[in-house]
């Protein structure tokens, strides 16, 4: 990744500092926005403020970038919400973050973009290949996500490549708060047929392929980065856990649970990316469902997005 220049929206936490550290350890010349600073700067990584949700100040920031190769749509999150628990107008907040947003950097971005022949990576979530209770408005922006991009790279081809990172659940800084410590996360972790959470740095190794010249031919696709997916609920109620042995006596976690994916709007994806889950786990406290794998619940908790 020598000599490209990369952007990785909410690059400054979690998954998306993950994959941004991915880049620069290729050798990459990275780009962060979000709509604060990171708490602790990443090394080799130029930070820029940004909120994404004002496309106004999208269009000029792309517009002064003298140089764009990659683009890589993490920024995204949700707070745990049931559909009844809010207006219509609310849940539409988090499509705009999650959705609109992507959509507004992506077309900012197009010019540089077919320019240099580069490529885009959306940060997406498994929360949008199935029913994400507690985070619908969130699955269903994940779910639109991988459309838009699977249609811009019919579009924008032969310019401009397209993929979707489909990301499951991650192991961040935030994930102790989520999971209720190292036993809610060795829980969870059981769930996973690989046998552990991704870390933002499998997140950040799959977007730095995606955008590779190993890449080249690859335009269009939804790669899962999930550790095979999620054990089949019904096995766990008949008490066959993933090894074969008796499951707890709570049983296996009926999906990701809710967590992150980003970090400003989000930095994606965390113990959610965003990516940013399906089911309570050991320590959900009641949740029902939550934000896609990667991906953080924040706003809620903080009271502010980010």
């Amino acid at each position: 990744m020598r000599g490209r220049t990369v952007l990785v929206t909410g690059g400054t936490r979690g998954v998306g500092a993950g994959i941004a550290r991915a880049f620069a350890d290729a050798g990459a010349h990275v780009l962060t926005c979000a709509r604060r600073p990171p708490e602790q700067p990443l090394d080799g990584v130029e930070f820029t403020p940004l909120d994404l949700r004002d496309p106004p100040a999208v269009r000029a920031f792309f517009g002064a970038l003298p140089r764009l190769d990659v683009l890589v749509n993490n920024a995204g999150g949700t707070p745990y919400r049931r559909l009844l628990d809010a207006e219509a107008e609310r849940h539409a907040k988090v499509l705009e973050l999650n959705l609109t947003a992507p959509l507004t950097a992506s077309l900012a971005a197009y010019e540089q973009l077919r320019r240099s022949r580069g490529s885009i990576v959306m940060i997406g979530s498994v929360s949008g290949g199935r029913p994400s209770p507690g985070s619908a408005a969130y699955g269903a922006a994940k779910a639109g996500l991988a459309h838009l991009a699977a249609s811009m790279a019919v579009e924008w081809a032969p310019h401009v490549r397209v993929n979707t990172l489909v990301v499951g659940m991650v192991r961040t800084e935030q994930s102790a708060a989520h999971y209720g410590g190292p036993d809610g996360i060795a829980a969870v972790a059981r769930t996973v047929p690989l046998g552990r959470l991704a870390t933002p740095a499998d997140v950040g190794a799959a977007a730095v392929f995606l955008a590779s010249d190993a890449a080249a031919y690859i335009s269009g696709a939804s790669l899962q980065v999930h550790g095979g997916g999620e054990w089949p609920t019904f096995l766990g109620a008949m008490g066959r856990g993933p090894t074969g042995d008796p499951v707890a006596s709570e049983g296996p976690v009926d999906g990701p649970a809710a967590c992150t994916e980003g970090g400003e709007p989000s930095d994606g994806p965390a113990s959610a990316g965003d990516g940013r889950p399906g089911g309570p786990g050991p320590s959900a406290k009641g949740r029902s469902g939550g934000a896609g794998p990667s991906e953080e619940i924040r706003g809620e908790r903080r009271g502010e997005w980010g």
